[in-house]
């Protein structure tokens, strides 16, 4: 299977992301600078965490302008998945390609810690490998991680299955004093309606292997490889 990274100026978790997925999952995989117009043959897309152009405006607003984001779009909307962690997932809020907005954490300060995520929907191609209501322990860094809605758009997305992560407690309970920035219903990450587009606050490429001190984002990768190698045109 063949992966793209976005590179924009300011993203730091690129090559993390290239590593896991190289050198970890042995998946053939190459940088996007983002001034490029074409994604070439990949068959997915991933948008790493970082500080694209600084976050100067807000978080992704001039990111989304980069040429290399008509064809995520393009992408995305032809059904291809594209996977957008941490400031890759404010880009996708700000393209159009998620629905919501986010905000300064509600006690405006950065947060860098380990967290537990309840996954909601496994019904997708990024969360395919996991139980319902398991429980994964996962760190965050970010200081807009403050997913918002209105009501009727979180109603939809509800009815839609498009919230796929949620804060929770180690017990897997969803509770205010396990939600990290104030996320509207403790969301952690949701997916466009048709479910190819996966956006998350957490950073799954920083626990894939045991010597990081845990594997339950792991587990994100190799459910998007089986639905790569399950959906394969045979050649």
């Amino acid at each position: 299977m063949k992966f793209g990274v976005i590179v924009f100026p300011g993203s730091n978790c690129d090559h993390d992301c290239y590593h896991v997925i190289k050198h970890t999952l042995g998946q053939e995989c190459r940088f996007l600078w983002h001034r490029e117009k074409s994604l070439g043959d990949v068959d997915t897309v991933v948008v790493p965490g970082g500080f694209a152009h600084g976050d100067y405006l807000r978080s992704g607003a001039i990111a989304r302008f980069s040429p290399i984001m008509a064809a995520v779009a393009d992408f995305a909307g032809r059904g291809g998945p594209v996977l957008g962690i941490c400031n890759g997932f404010q880009v996708l809020l700000e393209a159009g390609l998620l629905p919501g907005a986010m905000l300064r954490n509600r006690d405006l300060k950065f947060i860098c810690r380990y967290v537990r995520l309840r996954a909601e929907n496994t019904d997708t191609p990024f969360t395919r490998l996991m139980k319902p209501g398991q429980v994964l322990h996962i760190p965050i860094a970010h200081n807009e991680g403050n997913w918002f809605a209105d009501a009727g758009t979180l109603e939809e997305m509800e009815r839609n299955g498009q919230i796929v992560f949620r804060y929770c407690d180690e017990a897997g309970e969803v509770t205010d004093a396990s939600n990290p920035n104030g996320a509207l219903g403790n969301v952690a990450g949701i997916t466009s309606r048709g479910g190819n587009v996966l956006g998350m606050m957490p950073h799954p490429e920083r626990c894939a292997e045991a010597i990081l001190g845990g594997e339950d984002g792991r587990l994100i990768f190799e459910s998007l490889i089986e639905h790569l190698q399950s959906h394969a045109v045979p050649g």
